[in-house]
């Protein structure tokens, strides 16, 4: 698993929980974009290593900066091999909202639009959608505007997985987990609530070959073969 932390400038710290997370459940390295290099990094000129791992995760933080530094050092097109190649592409927060055409983020101060997402899920993304007092009004109001496409909103604790760029389901860590479908109608947004599937019940007795176990707030997209993961959880995006 290569944990990317681009949108919080490769900090330390969170580096050091994503190791703590993962630690005596997957092999973990991380890629530095910043020339920090911890121990083990994937330095920044050798970006194709990425494709050696199962899963990229990407840390929360600022969407902006983050899609600003992916572009100018190329991971974009070594990330769309990944995915390719079967790679699970997943992220919380910024690193959610950063696989869609367009989301709601904080990046540049106040809440506004986001346009140039990465394009690898389609419509924009909300995270934070209850965990954060401003985001669902914000978010139903930039679609009703048009200044965002139709898209999905999630809160914390809550995943979406795309599979071969199909919405596959939506899941949950808590009971009360909640996504959406949120759609421009003339001159409103109309939110559309999914299903949600609890991860503490049981797993169904007959399930989809393209189910993906767990996670947190997510969202997910894929290429053929692949899958696609995001969340909401972090302190921006």
């Amino acid at each position: 698993m290569c944990f990317v932390g681009t949108a919080s400038g490769d900090d330390a710290s969170y580096v050091e929980k994503f190791h703590s997370a993962f630690r005596g459940r997957a092999d973990t390295t991380v890629l530095a974009l910043f020339n920090s290099e911890p121990e083990g990094a994937i330095p920044v000129d050798q970006l194709e290593r990425v494709l050696e791992h199962h899963v990229v995760y990407v840390g929360g933080g600022s969407t902006a900066n983050l899609l600003a530094v992916w572009r100018l050092h190329g991971l974009v097109t070594v990330l769309e091999e990944a995915a390719a190649r079967g790679t699970v592409l997943a992220g919380i927060s910024a690193g959610m909202n950063c696989w869609f055409e367009g989301s709601s983020t904080d990046s540049l101060g106040p809440l506004a639009p986001l346009t140039d997402g990465l394009g690898f899920l389609p419509g924009s993304a909300c995270p934070h959608y209850f965990a954060e007092a401003d985001r669902r009004a914000a978010y139903l109001g930039m679609v009703a505007s048009g200044e965002l496409s139709d898209g999905y909103a999630v809160d914390d604790g809550v995943a979406l997985l795309w599979q071969d760029g199909e919405l596959v389901e939506a899941v949950s860590e808590r009971p009360d987990g909640q996504a959406f479908r949120v759609a421009r109608n003339d001159r409103t947004a109309v939110e559309t609530p999914l299903n949600v599937r609890f991860l503490g019940d049981p797993e169904p007795e007959t399930s989809s070959p393209n189910s993906f176990p767990g996670g947190r707030s997510t969202a997910g997209a894929a290429f053929p073969s692949s899958a696609l993961l995001a969340t909401a959880d972090g302190a921006r995006a």
